[in-house]
């Protein structure tokens, strides 16, 4: 996936309201950007940080500057960390339409966005007429507490944990799920659930994969102009 052209360096110099973020220019004036990321960014807001953002040319919104890219260091030197979660659904899009996902090559149509359960929708919809359809639900991972291990959630939700519910009632009916980590660290090596931030999201999880519910997990490969799936990693216990 091609991010937008020209990302504009800043420094962070707060992250307030979950969706707002005050960051410095490289002339030295302070604007507000938007934060497309409702979870807590753990290891990420710190003040100072080096940031990019986009800009856009719409004339109509009122914080013209996104939040795209932070620098961190978790453990084994500066790396770019993608932290807007509208991304991770545009990637796996690329990733499907290209046959980078061994596990969902094999489908003849892929849908958006569908609606199913009691009030969810799912990110994507694989069919074929040969093969029972395939539901796949995208979670965007930006968290790592320790060198090589992402975690998910970095906050309670409740929605996650619906969306695990619905899944496993999907593979009842004789579908088959998927539950998809797209991890932004492109230095991870393994992805855990962080039952110690969300235990009823680790039960949850628990239950849909012993119902049958499929776990995957692929990192990213990023730099200024891009963000692409990349490798698969390995899912712990």
């Amino acid at each position: 996936m091609k991010l937008p052209l020209d990302l504009v360096p800043a420094i962070l110099v707060r992250r307030y309201k979950r969706f707002l973020a005050d960051v410095e220019l490289a002339d030295g004036s302070i604007i507000t950007a938007h934060v497309a990321n409702p979870g807590a960014m753990i290891g990420l807001q710190a003040p100072g940080a080096r940031v990019w953002l986009s800009l856009s040319t719409s004339k109509t919104r009122k914080l013209p500057y996104s939040w795209e890219l932070v620098e961190a260091d978790f453990g084994n030197g500066p790396e770019l960390v993608g932290v807007n979660t509208i991304h991770p659904n545009a990637i796996v899009a690329e990733a499907l339409a290209e046959g980078a996902i061994p596990e969902l090559t094999g489908y003849a149509s892929i849908r958006r966005e569908v609606k199913y359960g009691e009030k969810s929708r799912v990110d994507f919809l694989l069919e074929h007429s040969d093969r029972p359809p395939c539901y796949v639900e995208v979670k965007n991972v930006h968290m790592m507490r320790k060198p090589g291990l992402a975690e998910f959630p970095d906050s309670v939700t409740a929605r996650g944990a619906r969306h695990l519910e619905e899944l496993a009632a999907m593979v009842a009916l004789g579908a088959r799920a998927v539950l998809l980590f797209v991890v932004q660290i492109g230095s991870s090596q393994r992805v855990a659930v962080a039952r110690d931030i969300d235990p009823a999201y680790g039960r949850a999880f628990d239950k849909a994969r012993a119902a049958g519910v499929e776990v995957l997990a692929y990192t990213c490969a990023i730099d200024h102009g891009s963000i692409v799936l990349a490798r698969k990693v390995v899912i712990e216990p």
